[in-house]
């Protein structure tokens, strides 16, 4: 599994620190140092089943500083790809990533459902 995450992120924290209680093992990627790629976006969004807007950390300072919110409406879904491909601070994070399935942020009980 990869779990891309930013490790000064408590929510990351959190998930590391679950995923190594249970014995999982996985490769850590940090989001800051190596952004996800565009096909990488493409791949992992078509594999959570979620819609796009869930990909962008929507609680971030560059989300705000950027006033995506008012902007993400009137962009293409190839626009928005692109976009984040372009910093990690605006990916939702953490991500795990398994050979079948993509999570987005860290919720236990989705989470659980990988074991």
């Amino acid at each position: 599994m990869l779990f891309v995450c930013y490790p000064k992120c408590s929510t990351c924290m959190k998930a590391k620190k679950w995923l190594e209680e249970r014995g999982m093992e996985y490769e850590l990627r940090d989001i800051k140092a190596d952004n996800p790629t565009v096909e990488e976006l493409k791949l992992w969004w078509e594999k959570s089943g979620l819609p796009l807007k869930r990909f962008f950390n929507t609680s971030g300072n560059l989300y705000k500083e950027m006033k995506l919110k008012d902007r993400l409406p009137d962009m293409s879904e190839e626009e928005q790809i692109a976009l984040l491909a372009t910093d990690g601070m605006l990916v939702k994070r953490p991500i795990l990533v398994s050979k079948d399935k993509v999570l987005v942020g860290f919720k236990e009980k989705e989470w659980e459902e990988l074991n």
